[in-house]
């Protein structure tokens, strides 16, 4: 092109960062590293990092999460773009955040330049009452974390993402954990089961009956051709991220 030179205009770096979501010890958690050199060395951050010349976006996420984490094979969904001019010291950087759910929390090692790699319950980070909480994660993690968890939280609403945390069968008081962790609120187990399966091809039966969760023989269900719920499945009390 005539009269375009590249040095005219401010340097833009572009990153992704990753909030991987799952139930661990009986509580939301998130993949956490340590970062391993500055800005920000030895604190906690999310998984990410800065995308290759030739790297789509989300090509971009799924490496820099087995890189720092090991954790691989995971389905991302674009969160949102994160680009105050002040949330990296080291230059105008905008990020490209990715939700990621899972039923299984891998085991984790840290890569890369990440120092550590962990399973850490959201609440540490989010939950300003919690005696002796963590100073703030590195750049705007918290903001893109607080922002993670509501998306989550929202969804559970009207979309089958409660499935996600459960694996490929679950029984529907499994299930009702899943929001009861995620929501933090206690649901009533029978307005559940009424609610939770009142959408045609939401949830289906299968054959089995399990004793795994104690007490009485359950129903195991796996995630049906339905997607959303409708009527939603509302939260009793909205959940507050201070």
């Amino acid at each position: 092109m005539e009269n375009y030179n590249p040095r005219d205009y401010p340097p833009v770096a572009v990153t992704v960062d990753i909030v991987l979501l799952t139930i661990h010890q009986d509580a939301l958690a998130v993949l956490l590293i340590r970062r391993g050199g500055e800005p920000f060395k030895g604190s906690y951050a999310l998984p990410g990092g800065f995308i290759q010349p030739k790297e789509d976006l989300a090509e971009a996420a799924a490496r820099e999460l087995q890189e720092e984490t090991g954790a691989k094979g995971v389905h991302l969904e674009q969160l949102g773009s994160y680009g105050a001019p002040d949330r990296d010291p080291r230059m105008r950087v905008v990020s490209v955040a990715y939700l990621a759910l899972t039923p299984d929390p891998p085991t984790v090692t840290a890569g890369s330049d990440a120092a550590s790699a962990e399973w850490v319950p959201v609440a540490t980070f989010l939950d300003a009452s919690l005696p002796g909480r963590p100073s703030l994660l590195a750049f705007d993690h918290q903001q893109i974390l607080r922002d993670a968890v509501e998306r989550a939280r929202a969804k559970l609403e009207y979309t089958a993402l409660g499935t996600a945390f459960c694996g490929d069968d679950f029984t529907v008081g499994e299930l009702r954990r899943v929001y009861e962790i995620v929501w933090g609120v206690e649901l009533d187990a029978r307005n559940f089961h009424r609610k939770i399966t009142g959408t045609l091809g939401f949830l289906e039966p299968t054959a089995e009956m399990t004793s795994r969760s104690g007490g009485r023989p359950a129903q195991v269900f796996r995630r049906g051709p339905t997607s959303t719920l409708n009527p939603p499945l509302l939260r009793p009390t909205p959940t507050v991220l201070t």
